[in-house]
């Protein structure tokens, strides 16, 4: 299919002109924080499923639309390229609330390290963006094609509050005139690395820093990272999460924090990307996974794995695809023998339960399965692995798990945490 350059009806354009005009408001002077400490955020597990079968097909559409996201020349979005380009309509999402401008007010907001641009304003009618004090605009149109969605908005800067009373003032956040795809939220907090922003502008082929990388460079924070605690959980919209800028929360997790660098191999190397193997039923056992590059990723539900590796696991597992779910489903005697798989990343082998392995029965309805059922979180990523994109360990890797994005010194890290060896689900 032939890309064609974006067009901005005259209405849009139009629209953009009463906004800039609305926007025409004094900006407060920036304050730093010298006393700074790591900020904490609640977050929350929802889904966002609208009919059988979405969960699969939701992230894979994720995925083909971050995998085709390669490193884009500046000026991409007027060559007519897709950009910054994972789909966020995920079918179990992750929500925080950001606070923005001064009085300002409250949005609900996807927490994504698969993309890194962070704007609003996708529910017009029911939170829409309203300008502040602390608005103040651009002069430039945002514009990012999302795997299964997009935004187009006006580009301005905003004081954003995060937690109790940490703002970040000047923060570039986008203002949805048209949305995609985000019915149930009011936009994106970006986390990913501050690459993903590049060429994301109308206008200049600027990269927008990200709001860690403000707090970061505002004093707010005292390191350049955030971290990230979750727990499997059989129930929805709880707030089972903890987001924490500047630091980590050591009482969220049992072991060492072990870090990898990202990887190099392209393009998983422009996300939170690293490289691991996949073993079956114990460190040494039969290799599902090869040594390879794929990403972490809080905006993908599933474990996604090559087709090749997919298709060994389904041997091994002797899983069967149920064409309600679109995921392997087993008899109770199947799970009663599974094994764990071994997630080999940098020296170490995090153990992934057959407990972990399995989406949690109380929700099986939600997805459109069979109250009673049996399904796997591990799916097939719908490529064959060497493509520098053979896996994503999603947000059911990751629950298992304490995570760091050490923005700093371009790593990630694991640990262990209470519900690595949980029976949750």
């Amino acid at each position: 299919m032939m890309l064609t350059k974006p067009t901005y009806p005259c209405t849009v354009l139009a629209a953009l002109l009463g906004l800039l005009l609305v926007f025409a408001v004094p900006v407060q002077s920036l304050v730093v924080r010298k006393d700074a400490s790591p900020v904490t955020l609640p977050f929350a597990r929802r889904l966002n499923v609208t009919g059988t079968g979405k969960l699969l097909e939701l992230d894979r559409a994720r995925a083909k639309g971050l995998k085709s996201s390669t490193k884009l020349s500046t000026n991409a979005i007027q060559a007519g390229i897709p950009v910054n380009d994972p789909a966020s309509n995920q079918a179990v999402d992750y929500v925080t609330t950001v606070h923005i401008g001064n009085p300002g007010k409250d949005y609900t907001l996807l927490i994504d390290t698969g993309s890194s641009n962070t704007w609003v304003g996708s529910r017009p009618l029911e939170n829409a963006f309203i300008p502040s004090l602390s608005t103040s605009p651009r002069l430039n149109v945002i514009h990012v094609q999302y795997g299964s969605g997009f935004v187009t908005g006006l580009e301005v800067t905003d004081s954003v509050t995060l937690g109790s009373g940490v703002t970040i003032e000047n923060q570039p956040i986008g203002v949805a005139l048209l949305s995609e795809g985000f019915s149930d939220v009011d936009g994106i907090l970006g986390l990913g690395p501050v690459d993903l922003t590049c060429g994301t502008l109308l206008l200049g082929s600027d990269c927008l820093p990200t709001v860690t990388d403000n707090a970061f460079n505002q004093g707010l924070i005292p390191q350049h990272l955030v971290g990230f605690s979750f727990e499997p959980s059989s129930s929805l919209n709880n707030a089972n999460g903890e987001l924490t800028f500047g630091g980590v929360d050591p009482s969220k997790f049992t072991g060492p924090l072990n870090f990898v660098p990202i990887t190099a191999t392209s393009p998983a190397s422009q996300f939170v990307g690293i490289d691991q193997s996949i073993t079956f039923g114990s460190p040494i056992g039969q290799i599902i996974l090869p040594s390879t590059a794929g990403i972490t990723d809080t905006g993908t539900t599933l474990l996604l794995i090559a087709s090749d590796a997919f298709a060994t696991y389904q041997s091994l597992t002797g899983g069967v695809l149920d064409p309600n779910t679109g995921l392997l489903k087993i008899t109770p005697d199947q799970f009663a023998n599974l094994k764990s798989l071994f997630f080999h990343i940098g020296s170490n082998a995090f153990e992934f339960t057959p407990n972990a392995q399995i989406f949690p029965r109380a929700l099986n309805s939600a997805i459109g399965g069979t109250d009673d059922a049996i399904y796997l979180v591990i799916a097939d990523i719908g490529t064959p692995s060497g493509e520098g994109f053979d896996f994503i360990d999603g947000m059911t890797f990751l629950e298992r798990f304490y995570y760091v994005f050490d923005v700093a010194n371009s790593r990630v890290g694991f640990a262990t945490t209470p519900f690595t060896h949980a029976t949750t689900n």
